[in-house]
C-alpha cells in the first residue's frame, strides 16, 4: 500500500531539502540542502529518522496536506507555525501521529523564516548526485526538480507509528548578536573606508532574497580596484560585492564560481541562523579571526551531537500539552449545593 501526502496548498516555497550534495562543487553542481540544517536535524529526530533525511523546507508561510494510504509521524521544527490535524491544534518540536484521511495544516511563520516537516521514514525522492536536495534552478532533486504545487502526491517511505510520542527538550543553539565573518578572499579590493562601513553599518534583508543568496541594502561597500576578479569558487556564506556595492550573502543554492569580488565570508556557525532571517530584517557584521570561527564550529556541532538525548518520549498520563486541550470541567456550582 502507498502512504502519501496529497497537497492541497503548497505555501510560497516549499521544497524537499536535505543534508546536500557533497563533493560536487568542482562539477559545477550547487549544494543544496536545508538553510538550517539544526531544524532540519530536529524535525527527522523527532520522527526518528537521521538527522540529515530529507524534509519539507517551508518559508515563511506553511501549507495543508491530507494523508492518503496510511498513517505517518510527523513533526515540524524550525520557525514557529501554527499546526492544526483535523482542526485540532498542535505543537512544534514535537512528533504527532497522522492518521489515514486526516488533514495537515501549517500557517503562516510568527518568528522566523523557515521550519521543517519530517515523516517518519522520510519521503520516497529519487537522489540526484547523491541528494534528495532541491535545486530549483537546475530542476534537480526533491519532486520533479521544482517547488510544490496543488495537487502534488508526495509518497512516503512511511514506517507505521509505532511506540511514544517525542517531543524536543534542547536548549536553543548557540547563537551571536552579530554576524561573525572572516575578511577576504578578496578585501584588498575595497576601500578602507567599505571594510570600516561592513564592520559598522547596518544592513537590511531584501524582498528579492532567495535561496541562492541575502541580497542586503546598506551603506554602499567601494571598490577599489574594480568590481570584477577572475572567476573563483564560492563557499557558503561568501559576501559577494557587485559593482553596485551592496553585498550580497550566498547561501546553499549559490552559483559555485562568480566574478565578483568577496569582501569576507560568514562563519559557518553562523549560517543556520542566516537561513531563519526574513525579508526587512537587520543585521550587523563583527570580525573574528579563524580560532574564534574554528571554536563557534565545534560547539554548533557538538550541540548537533548531543541533539538525540534531547528528545523524550511523550507520557500518555501527564502531557502538559493534552491536559491543557482537554475539557477538564464538567460543570460549575454557586458554592450552595
Amino acid at each position: 500500500m502507498t502512504i502519501a501526502l496529497r497537497v492541497l496548498s503548497p505555501g510560497a516555497h516549499t521544497t524537499l531539502q536535505d543534508g546536500g550534495r557533497e563533493l560536487w562543487l568542482r562539477f559545477g553542481v550547487a549544494p543544496s540542502g536545508a538553510l538550517d540544517p539544526r531544524a532540519l536535524a530536529a524535525a527527522n529526530l523527532l520522527v526518528g529518522n537521521p538527522p540529515l533525511c530529507g524534509a519539507l523546507e517551508m518559508t515563511l508561510t506553511g501549507g495543508s496536506f491530507a494523508a492518503e494510504g496510511g498513517g505517518a509521524r510527523i513533526a515540524l521544527a524550525g520557525a514557529a507555525m501554527r499546526m492544526t490535524i483535523d482542526g485540532a491544534a498542535i505543537a512544534s518540536d514535537r512528533s504527532h501521529t497522522l492518521a489515514a484521511g486526516a488533514v495537515l495544516r501549517i500557517g503562516g511563520a510568527r518568528g522566523g523564516a523557515r521550519a521543517y516537516l519530517a515523516v517518519s521514514g522520510g519521503f520516497a525522492a529519487v537522489p540526484v548526485f547523491g541528494s534528495v536536495a532541491t535545486h530549483t534552478r537546475s530542476g534537480i532533486g526533491g519532486f520533479a526538480g521544482r517547488v510544490l504545487q496543488e495537487g502534488d502526491v508526495l509518497k512516503l517511505a512511511a514506517v507505521p507509528p509505532t511506540g511514544p510520542e517525542r517531543r524536543l527538550v534542547a536548549e536553543p543553539p548557540p547563537t551571536h548578536t552579530h554576524l561573525r565573518i572572516v575578511l577576504g578572499p578578496q578585501d584588498d579590493y575595497f576601500t578602507a573606508a567599505a571594510i570600516e562601513r561592513l564592520r559598522d553599518g547596518e544592513f537590511t534583508i531584501s524582498p528579492r532574497s532567495d535561496r541562492m543568496g541575502l541580497q542586503l541594502a546598506g551603506p554602499a561597500l567601494t571598490h577599489a580596484r574594480g568590481f570584477n576578479v577572475i572567476s573563483d569558487g564560492i563557499a557558503a556564506g561568501s559576501i559577494q560585492v557587485p559593482g553596485g556595492g551592496q553585498p550580497i550573502i550566498l547561501l546553499a543554492d549559490r552559483q559555485t564560481t562568480g566574478g565578483y569580488p568577496k569582501i569576507a565570508t560568514v562563519i559557518s556557525a553562523d549560517l543556520p541562523g542566516l537561513g531563519q532571517m526574513r525579508p526587512g530584517d537587520r543585521l550587523r557584521f563583527v570580525a573574528v579571526g579563524l580560532d574564534e570561527a574554528r571554536t563557534a564550529r565545534r560547539k554548533l556541532m557538538a550541540w548537533l551531537d548531543a541533539l538525540p538525548q534531547r528528545i523524550v518520549a511523550v507520557s500518555d498520563e501527564f502531557d502538559s500539552e493534552r491536559l491543557l486541550g482537554a475539557n477538564l470541567i464538567s460543570g460549575v456550582t454557586d458554592g450552595d449545593g
